[in-house]
């Protein structure tokens, strides 16, 4: 016997109880993985608008032109670029009300920051779960571990003759669910862990921006 097929059989012959923390650990671990690789995908798109838009920042030489190339492309724009086209849009409108350059750009900023909160929300989004995962997983096998192990003493009772090859089947059965666990857990938080640092990095790439920006409403301005 082979094995795969033996590790199917244990699981198979397992409790109904450790079967069911089996099945509830594979769906996180699927919906785990699922965001693992979702998340990576918008993070990197995130980073690499993020280092176009700014290189086309720095080198614009009028920032209406830039402004309204922005909002033509609105629907493909990248979070910096949505914090860049609030700024403007801010600053237009107090503009429309006041001569008061102060206030202008302080309404500007204050809307550059409402829409980075907005970004950082959606950046951070799920990664929550990804920690809830890394967290519980290990416990709910351990969970069926530690009621698979119980099982297997339990019925030594019932043994003709109490050896370890009486209590070893179940025993195994029972560190699956362990096993399970650190499946689901160890890549949640080894993926939670990094995009939490990337995250960041965006987060002061976009505080940044946010400074060169007012800095060049202050000068154009």
């Amino acid at each position: 016997m082979n094995a795969t097929h033996s590790i199917f059989q244990l699981v198979m012959n397992a409790s109904p109880l450790v079967q069911g923390l089996m099945l509830v650990l594979l769906l996180i671990s699927f919906a785990s993985w699922y965001t693992i690789f979702h998340k990576g995908a918008l993070i990197r798109k995130a980073r690499n608008q993020a280092i176009a838009f700014e290189r086309e920042f720095l080198g614009a030489h009028n920032l209406n032109n830039l402004f309204q190339g922005s909002l033509a492309n609105r629907h493909q724009s990248g979070g910096m670029e949505r914090i860049f086209v609030a700024g403007m849009q801010g600053f237009e409108q107090m503009s429309a009300q006041t001569n008061d350059d102060g206030k202008r750009l302080d309404f500007a900023q204050r809307a550059m920051k409402a829409g980075f909160q907005r970004e950082l929300d959606a950046l951070e989004a799920h990664l929550p779960f990804l920690a809830s995962v890394g967290s519980v997983s290990p416990y709910i096998g351990l969970l069926g571990t530690v009621w698979g192990i119980m099982n297997a003493f339990m019925g030594l009772s019932t043994a003709e003759q109490s050896t370890l090859a009486a209590v070893a089947p179940g025993i195994a059965e029972a560190l699956i669910a362990t096993a399970l666990g650190l499946f689901a857990a160890i890549p949640a938080v080894l993926a939670y862990n990094r995009y939490v640092a990337e995250v960041d990095r965006i987060a002061l790439r976009y505080e940044s921006f946010i400074d060169d920006f007012s800095n060049a409403l202050q000068v154009s301005k």
